[in-house]
């Protein structure tokens, strides 16, 4: 399987599925996150604890991959997640209420693992949207 078709595997049917055992086959275990300029060594258990705390809010949490790149190893998926809020984040009060939020994660590629990850997702914007924020 090719790495972006791995990729998207493992976003649409792993972590949809929250399907946790199958990390260790998609995951380096030296892992580094990438956020603007600043790159931290999570490792496999750093993004496996990030999906559970993801989980607790959307427990339904499901991703679909809508568009791919690919350059150099590294593969840039754009996506649209989904999920019901049914967990606090960031002091916000469980509401029940389904949000649709876009992203895009770009994911270094060695031998099948991701052994980098960075991207963003549109999470103001969908909550915002859903009436969980308000404008000031």
């Amino acid at each position: 399987m090719n790495a972006m078709k791995r990729m998207k595997y493992f976003y649409e049917h792993v972590v949809s599925e929250n399907l946790i055992d199958e990390f260790p086959q998609y995951i380096a275990e030296d892992c580094m996150v990438r956020v603007g300029e600043q790159q931290f060594t999570i490792g496999y258990e750093g993004m496996k604890q990030h999906l559970l705390d993801v989980r607790k809010t959307y427990p339904d949490l499901a991703m679909k991959i809508i568009r791919q790149y690919s350059y150099r190893g590294t593969i840039v998926s754009e996506f649209v997640m989904e999920g019901t809020h049914l967990g606090e984040w960031l002091g916000m009060k469980p509401t029940s209420k389904k949000i649709t939020m876009n992203g895009v994660d770009i994911d270094r590629v060695v031998r099948g693992k991701i052994v980098e990850h960075g991207g963003a997702v549109g999470t103001f914007e969908a909550l915002f949207e859903a009436g969980i924020i308000k404008p000031a």
